[in-house]
């Protein structure tokens, strides 16, 4: 686990949730050697596998805000990077960054940082009184049809927003938030010829997703040193004994990949 302690105050923080990702898809999909950019910056070249604590986007990433990032899947108890600070707690070490705050973004704020959410899901696309609850927890918010689920080029559209807002705010220590909405259905498109979804069109999805970070990692590096979590929120399920979609107890949905690893500023040499 890293530090977080230690690293909240000196470096940018980056959580990008990769909506709707099942493990066994992203792990596919590595191992075929279709995620270089991502295969390079996960430590030992492999996602960690955990369990969520919520099984749809809302329930996850209300639980995320609140540092309940996805535990392994091995018994624990496990420390966590960030965690409000209440008595009692078993989960908090050393290493945990501790918050006096109802969420994260308040606790960070608190702390200097400008929060940042680029939006993705219908969750976060500020149409609706519930699409506004999460993009109003953060200083700056950004969305755009552009950036949604039916949007094949949806990837692209949000990291050039995330870009710009880097950009935009130098000099200040940054949270950055990132729903990436590709791979939650529909993702067929992604997939030639495919009339439906399923693991082999989510894999797609990802791959595309892949092939879009590196002008966003060269932004942020050349914004300085960041922290940087990558998970997913919650798998789906394409017909696994009966089951279609999330929001339900399988174990597709339950089980997703994660990351924790640091980015360095770019070199001055």
């Amino acid at each position: 686990m890293l530090d977080a302690r230690r690293l909240v105050g000196t470096h940018h923080i980056l959580l990008m949730t990769l909506d709707t990702l099942r493990f066994d898809v992203a792990q596919s999909v590595l191992r075929a050697g279709r995620t270089p950019v991502l295969q390079r910056l996960l430590p030992n070249g492999e996602w960690q596998r955990r369990h969520t604590p919520g099984n749809f986007t809302w329930a996850a990433h209300h639980a995320f805000f609140a540092g309940f990032l996805p535990t392994p899947a091995t018994p624990g108890p496990h420390p966590r990077l960030f965690a409000a600070r209440f008595h009692g707690s078993e989960t908090t070490t050393e290493k945990t960054y501790l918050f006096d705050a109802p969420d994260l973004m308040t606790g960070l704020r608190q702390a200097g940082y400008h929060t940042i959410c680029i939006g993705g899901v219908g969750f976060f696309n500020k149409q609706t009184a519930l699409g506004r609850v999460f993009p109003d927890m953060f200083d700056e918010s950004h969305w755009s049809p552009e950036m949604g689920v039916t949007n094949v080029d949806s990837p692209r559209h949000q990291f050039d927003a995330a870009r710009e807002a880097i950009e935009r705010t130098s000099g200040q220590k940054l949270f950055l938030f990132v729903n990436v909405s590709a791979m939650h259905q529909p993702n067929c498109h992604y997939l030639p010829g495919a009339s439906s979804d399923g693991p082999e069109s989510q894999g797609e999805a990802l791959a595309y997703v892949d092939s879009c970070l590196p002008p966003l990692l060269r932004t942020m590096q050349a914004a300085g040193p960041w922290m940087c979590v990558v998970c997913s929120d919650h798998g789906t399920a394409y017909g696994e004994a009966g089951h279609v979609g999330h929001r339900c107890g399988h174990e597709v949905v339950w089980t997703v990949p994660y990351s924790e690893f640091l980015l360095p500023a770019e070199s001055s040499a």
